[in-house]
């Protein structure tokens, strides 16, 4: 093990222990910087487990590590920064999650609303919406090349089929979870039809539909770089698969990397949503 390594761990040790003496804010930083320390030491530590000796020509050894190590990726990441690489390929893949996520939302929220609030929706379409929701986006990828060809359609659609499921479903769970009281106290106020929705339904549905869209946001982005990787010739997941051919390993993991910080990023965005009033009366102040 490094002696670095060992030097990270003690100091991710420290910070825990200053950040439970500690107030708000301080433990919302520090925690979760105390937490990647010791990834990135646990990292260090299971390459130098793996890694082996190599002879050379000469009688000398050299070491190869089987998994790039923290600082090759980290100069890996460079390299894609300063070549502009990872910027086009992030804003590809963004582009495509947007697009399909949002039609999804477009789509799934009212399909969801209407099969939550109606018995005969309900019975009619919800067969043949759990009937397809078990079937991974990834199977529809050959159907998505033949029908819309190596473009960004075929991302879209792959997104779309991966975001709208969770968003029916949740939006259903959350109409048919409102409480009795809540509708009938509306309709003896007179509320009906379209301003029973707009002012009771759809408020008591909120934070379960946002909920659910951040699941589907996190499933989109997962997919999105599997039908890179397949349906498209650009985008973080074509990143990996032709750093992969040239055996550019530290490229993989350093794309790796820069996926798993834009999805903390997009959510984080996602969770700005419990903020509004209208949310953020479904959600505890620890949440």
């Amino acid at each position: 093990m490094s002696t670095w390594a060992f030097a990270v761990a003690a100091v991710a040790a420290g910070t825990i222990g200053v950040a439970r003496r500690l107030r708000d804010p301080f433990p919302a930083i520090l925690l979760p910087l105390a937490s990647a320390a010791i990834f990135v030491c646990a990292w260090q530590v299971s390459c130098d487990l793996t890694a082996y000796a190599v002879r050379n020509p000469d009688g000398t050894f050299h070491r190869l590590d089987l998994f790039p190590a923290p600082w090759q990726t980290w100069i890996g990441l460079r390299r894609l920064v300063v070549d502009g690489m990872l910027l086009r390929n992030a804003v590809a893949s963004i582009y495509r999650v947007a697009c399909g996520f949002g039609l999804a939302v477009l789509i799934g929220i009212p399909l969801g609303l209407w099969t939550g609030w109606s018995l005969r929706a309900a019975q009619a379409l919800n067969p043949l919406i759990q009937g397809l929701r078990p079937i991974s986006p990834i199977a529809w990828i050959p159907l998505a090349v033949v029908w819309f060809g190596i473009r960004d359609n075929s991302a879209v659609f792959l997104v779309f089929l991966a975001s709208i499921f969770p968003i029916v479903t949740g939006t259903m769970t959350a109409v048919r979870a409102i409480p009795v009281a809540y509708v009938r106290s509306a309709r003896n106020f007179g509320l009906e039809g379209p301003e029973l929705f707009r002012r009771v339904v759809f408020p008591a549905c909120l934070p379960q539909i946002v909920t659910s869209l951040r699941i589907a946001l996190g499933i989109a982005w997962m997919v999105i770089v599997a039908a890179e990787m397949i349906a498209v010739e650009s985008g973080l997941g074509y990143e990996i698969n032709d750093a992969r051919n040239a055996s550019n390993y530290d490229l993989v993991v350093a794309t790796m990397v820069a996926i798993g910080v834009l999805g903390v990023c997009l959510d984080l965005l996602m969770r700005r949503l419990e903020r509004f009033d209208e949310v953020r009366w479904g959600f505890s102040k620890e949440a």
